[in-house]
C-alpha cells in the first residue's frame, strides 16, 4: 500500500501508514514465496504423525517412563534439528491452512480492489471442497494424518469442530464480498458462486449442529464433542460451535442454531477461572493455559459479543482481557507460550502464538484499548524479526536458534491472514483518521472575521 501523495501527516500517523506499508511489502513478498513453494508442508505434528512416531507417543500415554524414552528423539531433533521432520513424515496439504489463506486473500482483495487476490481466495475455496471429510453427509473438516491424543487415536479425516469453523468464515467471507459487490458482467457467475457457498455454509451449520454431540453440564449449559465421536469438555471446542452456530443463526435465520449456540457459549462463560483464565479442558488433567488456546476461546467470544452484544460475554471478556494481557505476555511484552505449562518446551516464542495475538487484538481493540499498544508492538516484532529473506515467516524461536521450517498449518496460513487482517483494519482506521484531523482543523481554522479558512484535502 504505496501512498501516492506528499500531504503532511501527524507523528502517529505516519507511524500506522509506515507500519501499513511494511505490512504491504511482506505480504507481497510471502505472496510470491507462497506461489514457489507450493500449498503443501511439514508440520508442527510431522515427528509424531507417522508410524514410528505415532506408536512413540502413544506409549509415552500409556507408559510414561517407557514412553518418555522413545519421544525423547523427536523431542532433541524438535529442539535442534527442526528440519530432521522430513525423516518422520511426508509432506500435507492442511484444510485449516487452506481457509486461513483464503481469508488472507479475500482480506487483501477488500484492500486493494486486486481480482488477482479474489481469484487466489477462491483458489482456496475451491480446494477446501476437494478436502471435506469423506464418509459425512454433510461439509465438514479435519486433519490429513492420523493423530494420537491421550484419549486414543483420531483417524485421518475425522471432522473436527476446531478446523470446521475456519472453513464456514472462509466462504461466508468471500459469498459476503460477492453478495456485496456489484460485478458487472460477471453478475451470473457470481450469482452461482453465492448459491454455492451458500449451500455450503448451509451444510456446514448442519454438520455443527447435528453431527457435533452435546453434553449438559448444567442448567444453561453443555460441552461439545471435538469430533463425532467423543464425549466433550474441551473449552476452545465448545467455544468454536458457539461462534459458528451464532452466525449461523443469523445468516439462515434458525433459531434452534442460537439455542444449541447459547448453551455452548455458556458452557464457556461458566467454566472461566477466577482469575479470568480458561483451562483447555474440564478433565481435571488437561489443565494448562496456553497462548493460542486463550486466543481462541476469546476470538469467539468477542465475534459473539459483535454479532448479539452478549452482555455476560463482554463481561467474561472483561475479566479473560486482564488476564491475558498480565500472564501470557514475557518481560518484553511480546507473547509467551503457557502461564501454565504441561510440560518443558523446547522453544521460547511461537509464530501461531503472534497470529492469533493479532488476530485477537483486532477484535476487541475497540472495546479494550489497551489491546491496541499490544497490537502495534506484536506487529513491529513480527515485521522486524520473524521475516525470512525468501518472504516466508519463521516458525519458532527456539531457546537456542529458530525454528525455520515453514510449515502451513503451524503458523504460515495463520500470520498471512493476521497481517492481510490488520492491513484491512488499519486502512480503514487511516481513512477514519485522517477525516478526524482535516475535519478537526477545518473546525479551528478561521479568518479575523469569523470565516472559515477552506483546508485543503
Amino acid at each position: 500500500m504505496i501512498r501516492n501523495d506528499l500531504r503532511p501527516l501527524s507523528s502517529d500517523l505516519y507511524h500506522l501508514v509506515n507500519l501499513q506499508d511494511k505490512t504491504s511489502s511482506v505480504l507481497a513478498d510471502f505472496t510470491e514465496w507462497l506461489s514457489a513453494y507450493g500449498e503443501t508442508s511439514w508440520d508442527h505434528q510431522s515427528f509424531f504423525a507417522g508410524p514410528v512416531g505415532r506408536g512413540a507417543k502413544s506409549l509415552y500415554y500409556r507408559h510414561k517412563l517407557l514412553g518418555t524414552a522413545a519421544v525423547a528423539p523427536m523431542i532433541f531433533f524438535e529442539a535442534f534439528l527442526p528440519s530432521a521432520r522430513h525423516l518422520f513424515h511426508r509432506n500435507m496439504r492442511f484444510p485449516i491452512a487452506d481457509a486461513h489463506y483464503a481469508m488472507g486473500f479475500a482480506f487483501l482483495f477488500q484492500v486493494t480492489n486486486d481480482e488477482a487476490y479474489l481469484q487466489r481466495a477462491i483458489h482456496f475455496l475451491n480446494e477446501l471442497k476437494k478436502s471435506r471429510s469423506a464418509g459425512f453427509t454433510e461439509y465438514c473438516w479435519g486433519y490429513p494424518y492420523d493423530w494420537v491424543t491421550r484419549n486414543g487415536m483420531i483417524r485421518s479425516q475425522t471432522p473436527l469442530i476446531t478446523t470446521t469453523p475456519y472453513v464456514y468464515e472462509a466462504f461466508l467471507q468471500v459469498y459476503e464480498i460477492f453478495e456485496s459487490e456489484d460485478r458487472g458482467q460477471r453478475t451470473e457467475d457470481c450469482a452461482d458462486l453465492v448459491a454455492e457457498y451458500r449451500h455450503i455454509m448451509e451444510s456446514i451449520a448442519r454438520h455443527a449442529a447435528n453431527d457435533i454431540k452435546d453434553f449438559r453440564t448444567s442448567e444453561n449449559a453443555s460441552s461439545c464433542s471435538y469430533t463425532p465421536f467423543d464425549k466433550g469438555g474441551v473449552i476452545n471446542a465448545a467455544a468454536y460451535r458457539a461462534f459458528l452456530l451464532t452466525s449461523a443463526f443469523q445468516v439462515f435465520s434458525n433459531d434452534d442454531y442460537w439455542k444449541t449456540a447459547e448453551r455452548n457459549l455458556n458452557f464457556v462463560l461458566e467454566n472461566q477461572n477466577p482469575d479470568g483464565s480458561w483451562c483447555y479442558a474440564v478433565d481435571g488433567v488437561r489443565d494448562f493455559v496456553d497462548h493460542y488456546h486463550t486466543c481462541f476461546v476469546m476470538k469467539a467470544l468477542a465475534k459473539i459479543h459483535t454479532l448479539t452484544g452478549h452482555a455476560a460475554t463482554l463481561k467474561a471478556l472483561s475479566k479473560g482481557v486482564s488476564y491475558y494481557l498480565k500472564n501470557l505476555f514475557d518481560e518484553d511484552g511480546l507473547p509467551k507460550p503457557f502461564s501454565k505449562a504441561p510440560r518443558l518446551t523446547v522453544y521460547k516464542r511461537e509464530l501461531y502464538d503472534c497470529a492469533e495475538c493479532i488476530n485477537l487484538c483486532l477484535l476487541l481493540g475497540d472495546r479494550f484499548p489497551a489491546l491496541e499498544t499490544t497490537l502495534e508492538k506484536v506487529v513491529e516484532h513480527i515485521l522486524e524479526a520473524w521475516v525470512k529473506r525468501d518472504g516466508s515467516f519463521r516458525s519458532r524461536k527456539l531457546h537456542l536458534g529458530w525454528d525455520n521450517v515453514p510449515m502451513h498449518r503451524w503458523g504460515q496460513a495463520q500470520m498471512f491472514r493476521a497481517l492481510a487482517f490488520y492491513l484491512r483494519e488499519t486502512s480503514a482506521t487511516e481513512v477514519r483518521w485522517q477525516r478526524s484531523e482535516i475535519s478537526r482543523k477545518a473546525a479551528g481554522a478561521r479568518d479575523v472575521s469569523g470565516q472559515k479558512i477552506m483546508i485543503s484535502e
